[in-house]
């Protein structure tokens, strides 16, 4: 499956000094706030300070990582966003209670060989979401994790599996942010079609989630994932798979961006299997991971 291992290679252009000032002026908004997640529903370790309004998932933050502030959409070369948001689909729903792996036997399985099962089929109230976990619900014998991925992708080469793709996802979830206030619609021109955008209208969110991916590997660095967040942690593969990890990089001076990414790279060189069967682990969570990190 080339697009799960397919990296870009070039590097996100740095801001100035000027600019990284002017964006710490906006993180200002929804530090006293700390709305008690609903139960069942919300993850791990949801951002403090983020209103019930502005909290994101997954795919919402890998998106907003993406997209370019002002042109209002994700760069044309990027090829590996889509099944990057896939993946965090599945991490998501294993997060809130709804996706487990299968058991690993007597001769435990590998985690990519292991299949995906629902565990509670309630409504998140996400349709995407909720479009996911129906077909996985009802998909009889299961699939694994990667296999979901490719088939939400409408990577298939069999036709009778083409309607598990999802469509229109990074539009769908734009609207999403644009719903909550992060994002606004506009129509540009490129010359031989008219496109929907959807430039940052709240950056204030924007920061508080680039300032939180920067100090998960620099302030506030742990040195162990099993101490990390769930959520934070997915965000950081997920992202480093969508080829959008660099962009919450790009205002970081040189020495602080070395230091950033060499954390990355320590987490990228972890062993899943070895890490899934640590305690309190999230199996699904190091499955996923694993099939974009082979």
């Amino acid at each position: 499956m080339t697009s799960l291992t397919q990296r870009s290679s070039g590097l996100v252009q740095r801001r100035t000094e000027a600019s990284r000032s002017a964006a710490d002026k906006d993180r200002t908004l929804g530090e006293e706030d700390h709305d008690e997640p609903r139960r069942g529903d919300e993850m791990d370790g949801d951002e403090t300070g983020d209103s019930k309004e502005t909290r994101l998932t997954l795919m919402e933050e890998v998106l907003l990582l993406g997209l370019k502030d002002r042109e209002g959409y994700t760069s044309f070369w990027n090829d590996c966003i889509s099944s990057g948001l896939r993946g965090c689909m599945l991490i998501e729903l294993a997060l809130r209670g709804r996706l487990q792996l299968e058991t690993g036997g007597f001769r435990r399985k590998s985690l990519l060989a292991r299949k995906v099962i629902c565990k509670s089929d309630a409504p998140t109230g996400d349709v995407l979401l909720d479009e996911a976990l129906k077909h996985i619900k009802d998909t009889q014998p299961p699939e694994t994790v990667q296999s979901w991925v490719e088939l939400l992708s409408g990577e298939t080469w069999n036709p009778l599996k083409l309607h598990y793709q999802l469509r229109n996802v990074r539009e769908r979830l734009a609207k999403n942010l644009v719903e909550k206030g992060v994002l606004t619609t506009e129509k540009q021109n490129f010359l031989l079609f008219d496109m929907t955008t959807h430039p940052l209208t709240n950056n204030n969110i924007k920061q508080r989630l680039i300032k939180k991916v920067q100090e998960a590997v620099l302030d506030k660095w742990v040195n162990d994932p099993q101490r990390m967040d769930k959520r934070l942690l997915a965000l950081i593969f997920l992202a480093h798979s969508s080829d959008v990890l660099e962009n919450a990089f790009a205002p970081l001076l040189d020495d602080q961006y070395d230091l950033a990414m060499k954390r990355v790279r320590q987490l990228l060189d972890l062993e899943p299997e070895g890490e899934s069967i640590k305690a309190n682990a999230n199996e699904l969570l190091w499955a996923v991971i694993a099939a974009f990190t082979k």
